[in-house]
């Protein structure tokens, strides 16, 4: 062994040994990573390039939202496709941060029971999605999922849907006033077919707007999860996203 390597071994052999010096160097290792990690974001106005065709969510959805994650589904489903061949040729084109930037709190998820539903809007219908909820064996006879039937006969109560929202502007999600003015009429409109919508569909494009559980006399929770679903994946033109994505990533470099 030359003299050189003689002398980083020992150097290496006496920093191992000493706990202090560990210690420190380890302390300095951190805080550099740190600051090279943290620091930059100080400097850019937004971690997240934005995309065409995102948009917040409607009050039917955000309530149909809030039903996902109090039946605890996001403890089985997870919301991000990761960009690994196999999971793209099953769930479909791997998911972008922008799909996520009006989350709080975004539905990642770390375990699959079931499959992954970030892309799950639009490839079942109404109909599918209700009995699947309602008994989800007779669809899938060896899923292990709860039934959810009692959905279809809860009655969709929101306290303050115009709350909600004013709440969700102050983390920065972009309803206008409009949007919170028009809140609890947009909600009953978006699932009841004898209402008229107004502009809903122009202030949140690609709004479905229907019955979505087979009772068009009122409103449920059924609905509101179903529609929840049903605009998973489709806001955002992916394979156009992507490309902008890469783009901005190499402009960045």
């Amino acid at each position: 062994m030359s003299t050189e390597k003689t002398t980083m071994v020992e150097r290496h052999k006496k920093l191992e040994r000493n706990v202090t010096l560990l210690g420190v160097g380890t302390l300095l290792a951190v805080v550099v990573g740190g600051i090279v990690e943290i620091a930059p974001l100080f400097w850019i106005d937004n971690t997240i390039e934005k995309v065409e065709g995102m948009r917040p969510y409607t009050p039917l959805e955000l309530a149909g939202r809030d039903i996902y994650i109090r039946e605890g589904c996001y403890v089985c489903h997870s919301q991000m496709i990761r960009p690994f061949r196999d999971e793209v040729e099953r769930y479909g084109h791997y998911s972008l941060a922008a799909e996520s930037m009006y989350d709080h709190p975004f539905q990642w998820g770390s375990k699959r029971t079931g499959p992954d539903l970030a892309r799950v809007g639009g490839r079942y219908s109404d109909e599918w999605h209700v009995q699947h909820l309602k008994n989800p064996q007779s669809v899938v006879p060896q899923s292990v999922m709860p039934q959810y039937g009692f959905l279809a006969e809860s009655k969709l109560k929101v306290a303050n849907p115009s709350a909600n929202l004013t709440a969700l502007t102050r983390v920065g999600v972009p309803y206008t006033d409009d949007d919170i003015a028009n809140a609890s009429a947009d909600l009953e409109a978006q699932a009841n077919p004898d209402m008229d919508p107004g502009d809903l569909a122009a202030r949140y494009p690609k709004v479905q707007i229907r019955d979505y559980d087979g009772n068009p006399k009122r409103v449920t929770e059924m609905d509101a999860l179903v529609a929840y679903l049903q605009m998973l994946g489709t806001l955002v033109d992916v394979n156009s996203a992507a490309a902008q994505e890469e783009l901005a990533t190499e402009k960045g470099r």
